[in-house]
This record gives C-alpha cells, sequence and structure tokens, in this order.
C-alpha cells in the first residue's frame, strides 16, 4: 500500500484545540465535518472558523502540484 500523505490544520480557541487531519481525497468530508463543527452549539466553533480553515482546505494545492521546498544546504549544485 503507498504511503499517504496527510494534511493538518488546527485551531486552539480557548481552552478548546482543533485538530483536522485529511488526506487530498478526503477535502469534501475535511469540509462538510468544518460544517457539522461550526452547527454544533455546544462548541465555540464558529461558522467565521469554519470559512477561514475551509479556504485553506479549498485552496491548498494536491500534493501532486505542490513544490517541495529543498534547503540551500541540500541542493546539489
Amino acid at each position: 500500500m503507498p504511503a499517504r500523505d496527510i494534511n493538518v490544520m488546527a485551531l486552539v480557541k480557548g481552552g478548546e484545540r482543533y485538530v483536522f487531519l485529511y488526506d487530498d481525497d478526503s477535502r469534501v468530508e475535511a469540509l462538510r465535518t468544518l460544517s457539522r463543527f461550526a452547527s454544533d452549539p455546544d462548541l465555540s466553533f464558529s461558522w467565521h472558523d469554519a470559512a477561514v480553515l475551509g479556504e485553506k482546505v479549498r485552496h491548498a494545492a494536491p500534493r501532486v502540484n505542490r513544490v517541495r521546498f529543498v534547503p540551500p544546504a541540500d541542493r546539489t549544485a
């Protein structure tokens, strides 16, 4: 089984910590989870929080299109 890259987003709000882990194939489900959390009156997670994190999910490039950063010390001449 090939290794899968995992995207991580975190939000600390008051005494609560929200950590979202999703792979590139699970973007839609991640967006649904943000909406579900925002609609839960027992959480401090707001619609604004969902909108901000949702933008990050939508605009994050899939791993195949990302450019890998290589520190100058590791680059070949």
